[in-house]
């Protein structure tokens, strides 16, 4: 049991990772390379979109480590484990009190309404995201560590 556990907690972080990898490096290049009002009207949506299961997911894969350190807590890799659910912890806190504030004003935008420094608020909210998905990979790396 402790080792299904393991592998669908290591693959549901590794399928965040995946997905926050993307948004940062791949999704949002090619959402600010489109014209005109086009772009921001996509990161509106896909705040709306990722917005409503990411909080979802972060939990989620915070849970399932936890109970992973406490279930194989006087087994090989706990430590890891505990590492990997800490820095889960750090970047749900980031989320809340960094991410969650401008992405709720982000996805409310339209080119009618969105204030004259959305695009500062869109390279702030970049800069704290390069920074969790760092965050997010080093969980991940330990986990996946923590397997062999």
């Amino acid at each position: 049991m402790l080792n299904a556990l393991e592998v669908f907690t290591t693959v549901a972080v590794g399928l965040m990772v995946g997905v926050e990898f993307s948004v940062a490096f791949i999704m949002n290049r090619i959402l600010d390379a489109l014209p005109e009002d086009s772009g921001q009207l996509g990161h509106a949506h896909g705040g709306r979109m990722l917005g409503a299961l990411m909080p979802f997911w972060y939990i989620g894969s915070l849970v399932l480590s936890a109970i992973w350190a406490v279930a194989g807590w006087h087994h090989h890799g706990a430590g890891l484990v505990v590492t990997a659910a800490g820095l889960l912890i750090v970047s749900v806190v980031m989320s809340i009190l960094l991410l969650v504030p401008i992405n709720n004003r982000n996805k409310t935008w339209t080119p009618d309404n969105r204030p004259a420094d959305w695009k500062q608020q869109l390279r702030r909210w970049d800069r704290y995201h390069y920074v969790r998905v760092a965050i997010i990979i080093a969980a991940f790396t330990l986990l996946v560590t923590a397997l062999t």
